[in-house]
Order: structure tokens, then C-alpha cells, then sequence
């Protein structure tokens, strides 16, 4: 029996996860989701499991409001890495969670280390 491209996806989630996590225990982790319509991002602190600083491009102040492409992406970017000055977050761990790193997902992480998140 063939699997699903959904399945497939939860596993390389899974896997990659897995292996970020026993790497960079103590670090904060900049988990990305992107959707046909939007690509947000979060940066989350899995030791007392509180989201520190989140962006996305439903914002209405970013511009990109219902797009998701790699300008879109770029913006994102630019504002976590913003965001996580102001929380105090010097460098987090990027979890593409099952998102092959390319494209959008690559461009948003460009942007982040432009904006001087150590990623």
C-alpha cells in the first residue's frame, strides 16, 4: 500500500523535529507552517512551552495580507527576526517542521538571519 503524501509529510516532520531537538536542547525553535495561502512562523520556547514572538502574513501592518510567495515570505522573515530582538532571543534553531527547505520556506529563513536572528 502506497502512502500519502500527508502521511509522508508527518513522518519527515517527525524525523526532523526529533533530530533538531536532540541537537539543540536549551535553544528557542523558529517552527514554520505555510499553507496554499500564508506562511507564518513562531518562536517557541519548548522548555516552559510559551510562544515568545510569532509573525505571519495575515498581518494587515506587513502588507502581504492572503499571499504567499517569497516576497511575502521575505517580510515574515524580516519581522520575527525583529520580534525576537525585542523578546530578547539572540539565536533559535530553525524547524522547517515536513516543509522541504526551498522556496519559501528558505527565502523566510534568509530573511531572518539578514535581520540578525542567528539561526
Amino acid at each position: 500500500m502506497a502512502n500519502s503524501k500527508r502521511t509522508l509529510f508527518l513522518k519527515r516532520r517527525l524525523r526532523v523535529r526529533n533530530k533538531l531537538r536532540k541537537v539543540n536542547a536549551g535553544r528557542a525553535r523558529l517552527s514554520v507552517h505555510r499553507s496554499n495561502k500564508n506562511i507564518s512562523v513562531q518562536l517557541i520556547d519548548d522548555v516552559n512551552g510559551v510562544t515568545l514572538a510569532s509573525a505571519s502574513s495575515l498581518e494587515k501592518d506587513l502588507g502581504v495580507v492572503g499571499k504567499n510567495n517569497i516576497d511575502a515570505a521575505t517580510k515574515v522573515g524580516t519581522a520575527i527576526a525583529e520580534r525576537a530582538k525585542k523578546a530578547g532571543v539572540e539565536e533559535a534553531y530553525f524547524d522547517r517542521g515536513g516543509f522541504l527547505f526551498h522556496g519559501k520556506v528558505k527565502a523566510l529563513a534568509d530573511a531572518a538571519r539578514e535581520g540578525g536572528l542567528k539561526i
